[in-house]
């Protein structure tokens, strides 16, 4: 029940000792109400007022005399209501909805009846710390996938290898650096299977050049994300247990490391896959039919993940009464409260309360709203209106516009940062509500679409595994952000990843190479007696046979391989 509280009014001084409160409330759909008065021995009923008419020239009140004190006021009262029925005619001019709000019908370009709050007016920018820390693109990606992450999933990859394989399995961490950087360049380079990125019609020189094909699978069979030992204890009160401790981390990361812009945009994710999960879901309406989804917070202009969370079903630490599009947007938006910003959400979140909460925490929002909601009025609800008309409502705490898109498409805007609504000169005439809107709707669409564009999904049978993958695809993302924020340096998103691999994979190449040179030192400079080794150059050859070593590298090099130095006399170097 929705109450309302306006200025209260007295005809003498006598009366306000009589009368302190007067308080209308909404009792059924007709309109009619219930006026309570204050007391200074109780609260009392004094009367109700019903058949209240449409546009409010007559009252019928029915008075309930109950008590001395009531039989007193009644003279008084009569004289106050009709005083406050000048006054506040909008009251009784207002469209009523289903849960008793009280909607006043306004002229399109008139200042409305609130003063909006002072706008964030800052643009997004990475945190004091991150600037600090940030110089390379490898630092850049630190920042979210950070090396305690990487020594948390080391640790359980070997504790599982070690159970399930071989007892001396080991992987140092530059080698898990070095997956995951094959995990991004499969995504870049895209092929049809794993096989294939090591094949030599469609492999990949910086891909085959890091790591050999077993050993990469070796490594995905074995990835862990947790202590399995105690999964299941976990898993009683997280079903998110086989991964939550990573993705907490990544999360956490990505609030703390940039503070967003004016807007910020909430949505949905779905990412694809269909691994048997308990909080799997499937909408019809998405490309990919069935996936996990996350509730994701965007920053409008440079598209940074500011906050996201998987939805896992029926959440019982949710407060009883509170709808669940409530208590998404309040979970993505509370780093981000009380600093004036706003929040453009979809009408599956947007909601009168909803803006009634973030109003109390200095936060806007504007977002399209269903008009099958209890509070959208009754007589916004036609189905047939003339094209690109406009109709202003507004309340105690929002404005609601109901623009007509075609004869029978009406877009409803519910929005609290606008106190003044205009069209524009256009030949569409649409309001200022709805231009603000489509310019800020987009965030996590596009966001959506810019990581589907070099995913590294890929098919898996294991749900922690696909979070991997998508965890992987918003750090890459919000690293390049953070990259071209701090360095001022201007780079595709396609050349920074193929650059990031490139840095995740130097260490372990390094020490491959350095291994590697380590061991062709110890081996004979020229073979056994009588026989003859395989070249292993292989520059102009396949499988020639050689004698002699080179003096740099130290491999065998036959006729075909050797470089053939010019002739030079004894003076020149």
């Amino acid at each position: 029940m929705v109450v309302f509280r306006p200025r209260s009014f007295c005809a003498s001084e006598s009366d306000v000792k009589k009368l302190s409160v007067v308080t209308f409330l909404p009792l059924s759909r007709n309109g009619s109400i219930s006026l309570i008065t204050t007391f200074s021995e109780s609260l009392s009923p004094v009367g109700r007022l019903g058949s209240l008419p449409r546009y409010g020239k007559t009252l019928q009140m029915y008075l309930d005399f109950r008590s001395q004190a009531t039989q007193n006021l009644i003279p008084n009262l009569s004289g106050l209501l009709a005083i406050y029925c000048r006054k506040q005619h909008r009251v009784f001019d207002g469209k009523s909805s289903k849960d008793g709000t009280v909607w006043h019908e306004e002229h399109v370009g008139t200042r409305l009846p609130f003063t909006p709050i002072e706008p964030y007016a800052a643009d997004g920018e990475p945190t004091a710390k991150a600037r600090r820390s940030i110089s390379s693109r490898l630092q850049s990606f630190l920042c979210f996938i950070t090396l305690d992450m990487l020594h948390s999933i080391q640790e359980w990859t070997i504790q599982h290898a070690q159970q399930t394989e071989h007892v001396h399995w080991f992987m140092d961490l530059p080698e898990l650096m070095a997956f995951i950087a094959i995990v991004i360049l499969r995504g870049v380079y895209r092929v049809p299977s794993v096989n294939d990125c090591w094949s030599a019609n469609l492999g990949n020189p910086q891909i085959i050049g890091t790591m050999a094909r077993n050993r990469f699978q070796d490594i995905m069979q074995h990835l862990r994300f947790d202590d399995k030992s105690t999964r299941s204890d976990r898993a009683k009160t997280d079903k998110f247990a086989a991964i939550s401790s990573v993705w907490g981390s990544f999360v956490t990361n990505c609030i703390t490391c940039y503070n967003p812009g004016l807007h910020i945009t909430v949505d949905e994710q779905l990412f694809p896959s269909k691994t048997r999960c308990c909080f799997l879901q499937y909408i019809a309406s998405k490309p990919d039919k069935f996936g996990i989804k996350f509730w994701v917070a965007c920053d409008l202009k440079s598209k940074y993940i500011c906050n996201v969370f998987p939805y896992l079903g029926k959440d019982p630490n949710r407060p009883t009464g509170e709808r669940l599009s409530e208590n998404v947007v309040m979970r993505l938006m509370e780093p981000f409260l009380d600093k004036g910003r706003n929040v453009t959400t979809d009408n599956f979140f947007t909601s009168l309360s909803l803006a009634q909460k973030l109003l109390g925490r200095k936060t806007t929002i504007l977002g399209t709203v269903n008009k099958i909601r209890r509070e959208i009025p009754q007589s916004t609800r036609q189905t047939d209106r003339n094209e690109f008309t406009t109709q202003v409502f507004s309340t105690s705490a929002a404005t609601l516009t109901a623009y007509a898109a075609k004869r029978k498409k009406t877009v409803y805007i519910l929005s609290s940062m606008h106190s003044v609504v205009q069209t524009d000169n256009t030949t569409k005439r649409k309001p200022n509500t709805v231009t603000l809107y489509n310019k800020t709707k987009c965030g996590v669409d596009v966001m959506d679409q810019m990581v589907r564009e070099y995913t590294v999904r890929k098919g898996t049978r294991r749900w922690p595994v696909a979070v991997f993958y998508n965890m992987i695809d918003m750090a890459a993302l919000n690293a390049h952000v953070l990259y071209q924020a701090c360095t001022g340096t201007k780079e595709r998103r396609v050349d920074f990843l193929v650059e990031l691999a490139r840095e995740l994979a130097r260490s372990h190449v390094a020490a491959k190479k350095a291994r590697k040179d380590q061991l062709l030192r110890t081996q004979p400079s020229t073979p056994s007696p009588g026989k003859r080794a395989t070249c292993q150059v292989k520059h102009r050859c396949k499988k020639n046979q050689a004698t002699v070593r080179c003096v740099h590298c130290y491999r065998y090099t036959c006729g075909k391989c050797r470089r053939q130095i010019p002739w030079q006399c004894q003076d020149c170097e």
